[in-house]
């Protein structure tokens, strides 16, 4: 029997600045704990109301030695199940509706045997209020596009059993320390064309491994009618997306992952569906409201898509069984939810700055949608307890990766989002000269000590046409003409060191987990583009150049090779997973930046043109220190100003005196 909590949760206590919303808070947790009562009276426990894909769907049955598919679909007049099967006659297999509104057709193994087959095309006719439509089966597993007339299909799909070996995988280290590389399969290829999952297997794999990150996370796996919505635009949540290759080939995909010690975290998209109604499940049952609030509310119109209703049983059940359908199937480690701060208001964050702790609490937050993710976290966590749920929230909303029984939303990290567009503006606002180092201190420490962040310097999000990525920032042109260890330029000398700074203080500044995007850890020169109308469907900017990175004379692997070492000195001391740095110096003037993070002394000097001998930075224990990692080594596109052999000792003052040269970093140890 649950209890309401009468005195402040500890989100409260340990943020005094929410006391006022301390009731507010504590009535979101009691709507919890009622959700859950209501859950376990209505089914049993959460794992069964997360199961509806068990029921729903196509599903041979063996006590009755046949198929059975059924539909959710209220408001239908009616529903005709057709395909190869039946000829594609909409009329000759009728099915039948029992009170919940569920519709239901029985196919008899004997009658169905040599028709109804594994890889037939499969839709449902359904008679709505609006009109006569074909649509395509809302649990389908399984959907491919016809190369001619491009319509879309369900897939009759009847997997054997895959022979998992991943038994022996532990989450540990990545839930502890996270170091995420973000990919898409379809792009993650030099070819002009769209990569596969056996592809991404056998070539991208084998590079993640080597760089050291220790998760990925797949982007546009589930089922989109547009290539170029880069995979958030969903139309088929229970199916990974057939562009890539069979379900089989992603399961082998993590399978390998898994067996290289590597974690995958897939894109999760909750946040809206494609309104597309031939695709997707937009007004299935002739209706606008089944999945989705009616009339206006429903529509996203940043995003030009459709809006769960989250305060709807069915819905909940919905979405709570995609989740669990790729934990179970497909052996998912996790999931980053995409446009959390979409489902948390009314107003999706549209135009908003979040200048104003009211937000957090006011008539636009939807609690209905706080509590879904709470139930989303509770399931991820009861299914598979060492998993990581990340949210992609832009707003800040307090408690939002704390536990629920905390007050908060139950998400293990969130994005650090402010951490990239801090980067972005200083890049494109600001000269060298005027970097303000107190700025970049507060952007990249200033979170709760409880809330678990993702930094990270770029996503995707900062790669998109339109934008620029940090590299081509920093670069730009000069990147397609003097990136060759046989010249020497000014302005990629520059955009070299800068980029290697800005990872590192990224990474052991800005939170307790890290990511980056696919090819950007050694500055991959150019955006991403998906094949549109506006480019003539070109594949030019949808792959990534990995032959600029094994080629011995070009810059990318100095790039490529700071990154593999800062990712390494990440796990060796376990500097994500440690707390919180403590500021040992910072001089605006010279622009040099100290702190303490998992007992190393990170040094960091953004001065253009400056270097300083014999500057004194005091260390937090006293005795002899030695350089473990530094920028300006060749290997990195350094010029070896630094000695790696020396041995500092403290002074008197129990301060190092340390040659800093300009736009480089070090990584002190103590010896003892």
């Amino acid at each position: 029997m649950f209890v309401r909590k009468s005195a402040p949760l500890n989100l409260v206590l340990d943020e005094p600045w929410l006391e006022k919303y301390s009731d507010k808070i504590s009535l979101r947790w009691s709507k919890y704990q009622s959700a859950i009562q209501e859950i376990e009276n209505f089914c049993g426990d959460i794992l069964e109301y997360g199961s509806n894909h068990q029921f729903y769907g196509i599903h041979f049955e063996s006590w009755r030695n046949g198929w059975v598919y059924r539909e959710w679909a209220p408001a239908a007049e009616a529903l005709y199940f057709f395909g190869d099967f039946n000829d594609w006659d909409r009329q000759s297999h009728p099915m039948k509706k029992n009170p919940r509104g569920d519709w239901e057709i029985f196919l008899p193994f004997d009658q169905y045997k040599d028709t109804f087959v594994h890889g037939s095309k499969v839709k449902v006719h359904v008679i709505g209020a609006n009109g006569a439509l074909d649509r395509i089966p809302v649990y389908i597993t399984r959907v491919i596009q016809n190369d001619e007339t491009h319509d879309f299909a369900g897939q009759v799909w009847f997997d054997s059993p895959f022979p998992w070996t991943d038994q022996d995988f532990s989450l540990a280290e990545s839930r502890k320390q996270p170091l995420i590389y973000e990919c898409h399969i379809g792009m993650a290829q030099e070819k002009l064309g769209v990569g596969t999952y056996q592809e991404f297997e056998e070539n991208i794999l084998p590079r993640i491994k080597s760089a050291g990150y220790n998760t990925i996370q797949l982007m546009a796996v589930m089922e989109h009618p547009y290539y170029g919505s880069f995979g958030y635009h969903v139309s088929n949540f229970f199916a990974p997306t057939s562009r890539f290759g069979t379900p089989e080939e992603l399961k082998s995909l993590i399978n390998t992952a898994h067996k290289m010690g590597i974690a995958v975290v897939m894109d999760i998209v909750h946040s809206h569906a494609v309104k597309n109604v031939n695709e997707g499940i937009n007004e299935f049952d002739g209706s606008d409201h089944q999945y989705f609030h009616a009339g206006p509310k429903g529509y996203h119109e940043g995003w030009d898509s459709k809006v769960f209703n989250y305060s709807k049983r069915e819905v909940q059940q919905f979405l709570l069984s995609n989740i669990r359908y790729w934990i179970e199937e497909f052996h998912m480690d996790g999931f980053r939810f995409d446009g959390v701060t979409s489902i948390m208001y009314l107003h999706h964050g549209l135009f908003m700055d979040f200048d104003n702790i009211d937000l957090y609490f006011d008539s636009n937050v939807d609690d209905d949608a706080i509590l879904y993710l709470q139930l989303a976290n509770t399931l991820i966590h009861k299914l598979k307890p060492q998993s990581i749920s990340i949210a992609e929230d832009v707003s800040g909303m307090p408690g939002l990766s704390r536990k629920i029984e905390d007050g908060g939303i139950g998400f293990d990290f969130r994005m650090a989002m402010g951490v990239p567009d801090y980067w972005i503006k200083t890049l494109k606002h600001k000269q060298d000269e005027e970097w303000d180092m107190f700025e970049l201190w507060h952007q990249l420490s200033n979170r709760p000590v409880k809330e678990k962040s993702i930094a990270y310097a770029e996503s995707h999000d900062q790669a998109l046409v339109g934008d620029k990525s940090l590299a081509f920032w920093l670069m730009d042109k000069e990147m397609y003409f003097s990136m060759s260890l046989l010249q020497q330029n000014l302005v990629v000398d520059r955009g070299i060191s800068l980029h290697k700074l800005i990872r590192m203080i990224t990474l052991s500044l800005g939170g307790e987990g890290y990511l980056t995007f696919i090819g950007n850890e050694f500055g991959h020169p150019e955006w991403v583009d998906f094949p549109r109308e506006g480019n003539n469907w070109s594949y030019q900017y949808a792959r990534r150049q990995w032959s600029l990175v094994d080629d011995p004379l070009l810059r990318y692997r100095q790039l490529a090779a700071w990154d593999k070492s800062m990712i390494q000195l990440a796990k060796d001391f376990q500097v994500l997973a440690s707390q919180h740095a403590r500021q040992l110096h910072l001089d605006p003037n010279k622009k040099i930046l100290a702190y303490e993070r998992a007992g190393l002394v990170f040094v960091f000097s953004f001065h253009p043109t400056e270097s300083f001998s014999g500057f004194a930075i005091q260390v937090p224990w006293p005795g002899s220190y030695q350089m473990i990692l530094n920028s300006d080594e060749e290997e990195f596109g350094g010029f070896e100003r630094l000695d790696a052999s020396t041995t500092f000792l403290t002074n008197e003052n129990q301060g190092l005196l340390l040659y800093i040269p300009n736009r480089t970093m070090m990584v002190l140890k103590r010896k003892d």
